[in-house]
């Protein structure tokens, strides 16, 4: 259970702590974005051939880059391993059934990752501050996301848990930025001007989330997100991290049948095969 001793994190992070000002040079962060990129690749591969599978959650403020760095991950992997979860509000037939239900049938297979564009922690974030959820379902929710995410890790999937921080200031310049681009005014909605109206109260929710979910299992990592570039490459370093903990990454082994296979086409090329069969990329 969530309050065992050894789970919780002690010393969590809150959101006034996170330092704002952090940035990257546009020549450091296409270097390093390219770097992390392949290792990506690298990652996916493996897993692939391993059956390691994972989850990526992604919360954070409106506008604070969430979609701007899934992009960056997608735009790189094969889609038969990776899939991304949009969560908007459930509609009838999961209002009807437990929270959680919806993000089970999500959960990625052997060998895949998936990304939830946010997720169940929707109960004590919004939920929470818009009155959608009663007070004692969003406080016992805390222990059953840990039971919940407990559950998976002891199953070998692993989670990571990255919560994208912005000002309010800068929130609201790239609102303005989206109104006056035709193309991203999509991206803008009603909700978004009205919880920025309870702003504080996301504050204290989310300074509550940290405090009550960031276990040792299933940390968070909140990533300053004034600056789009820093946050991408910050949040795509913490993920390969801990995607490659202990995961060989190099290629695996030729399947035996594709090389006899291989080598009835090719034999003039035998020594090229079993020389990069190998090799790392």
């Amino acid at each position: 259970m969530s309050g065992r001793k050894g789970n919780r994190r002690s010393g969590s992070v809150r959101l006034a702590d996170v330092d704002l000002t952090k940035h990257i040079t546009y020549e450091d962060y296409r270097r390093k974005l390219d770097a992390l990129q392949k290792k990506l690749q690298r990652i996916q591969q493996a897993y692939l051939f391993s059956g390691d599978l994972a989850v990526i959650v992604f919360e954070g403020w409106d506008a604070a880059g969430k979609g701007g760095t899934i992009r960056r991950m997608a735009a790189v992997l094969d889609p038969r391993g990776f899939k991304v979860w949009p969560i908007a509000a459930p509609r009838h037939y999961h209002q009807e059934r437990h929270y959680l239900l919806r993000f089970w049938e999500r959960l990625p297979p052997r060998g895949a990752i998936s990304v939830f564009d946010r997720s169940w922690y929707g109960r004590v974030l919004v939920e929470r501050v818009e009155g959608f959820a009663l007070k004692d379902e969003w406080r016992r929710a805390y222990g059953e996301i840990n039971e919940f995410e407990r559950l998976l890790t002891d199953d070998a999937l692993r989670i990571v848990k990255i919560f994208l921080h912005i000002s309010q200031e800068e929130q609201l310049r790239r609102f303005e930025a989206r109104l006056r681009d035709p193309m991203k005014r999509w991206k803008l909605s009603y909700e978004d001007f009205r919880n920025r109206a309870h702003w504080d109260a996301y504050v204290e929710a989310t300074d509550d989330m940290l405090a009550k979910t960031s276990t040792n299992r299933a940390p968070w990592h909140v990533v300053a997100a004034n600056d789009k570039r820093w946050a991408r490459v910050e949040s795509l370093r913490i993920i390969c991290r801990a995607l490659a903990k202990g995961v060989d990454l190099k290629p695996p082994p030729l399947d035996k049948r594709v090389r006899e296979a291989a080598l009835s086409h090719f034999d003039a090329f035998a020594d090229l095969i079993d020389s990069t069969a190998g090799r790392s990329e």
